[in-house]
């Protein structure tokens, strides 16, 4: 039996990636034709259109394909949502998770495209602040629901990899719309996002 890797990468930009990626090698003093690195800029190519597929997404369409009416006017959260992005002024990662809750207004959609919302978002060049914003909005202009929440905390690959090069450090973001501005339904939402089962 044979093993076959499957890529999913765009061949027309493939090669403009590569030279680039192996004129960097050349440009830190690496030997890009060395048997390490002779496949390095194809890999890293294939790796970064991976990374940022998001911008060939649409998180609205997402959300759409799945939409259903229902009388619920209840909150609808899911939590822990594996994030894995990239800085954009670095372009190291941050890891962590998003906590996203919505209150219905006659529509819920899917909980998978849920976290595939987050996921559209974070596989982009970004800022931890806006993709909190865009997760929200998304949905917001999506679903049309009484509330959104969304709670994001990650750590940051470029606070601990160089500059201040803290460890521990975890940044937390949020955006609150519609009935979570509320104290009561806020609370609600952050007590259940701490709470583990």
């Amino acid at each position: 039996m044979m093993y076959q890797k499957v890529d999913e990468y765009c061949e027309e930009t493939l090669p403009d990636l590569m030279n680039n990626y192996k004129n960097i090698l050349s440009v830190l003093g690496e030997d890009p034709e060395r048997e390490g690195l002779k496949k390095t800029p194809e890999r890293v190519s294939k790796a970064m259109q991976f990374l940022t597929q998001g911008y060939k997404q649409d998180a609205h369409a997402i959300i759409n394909s799945a939409k259903f009416h229902e009388d619920i006017n209840e909150m609808i959260l899911v939590k822990d949502i594996e994030i894995y992005s990239m800085c954009e002024h670095h372009m190291l990662p941050f890891i962590g998770k998003a906590h996203v809750a919505y209150i219905p207004n006659g529509w819920i959609t899917g909980l998978s495209k849920i976290a595939r919302t987050v996921d559209v978002f974070a596989r982009r060049l970004q800022v931890q602040e806006r993709l909190t914003m865009q997760i929200k909005d998304a949905i917001k202009e999506t679903l049309n629901p009484l509330g959104v929440a969304v709670v994001i905390e990650a750590q940051h690959l470029c606070m601990m990899m160089r500059g201040v090069q803290k460890q521990n450090s975890i940044t937390t973001t949020s955006a609150f719309d519609g009935e979570f501005m509320k104290n009561a339904t806020r609370s609600e939402f952050l007590k259940l996002i701490s709470t583990k089962l």
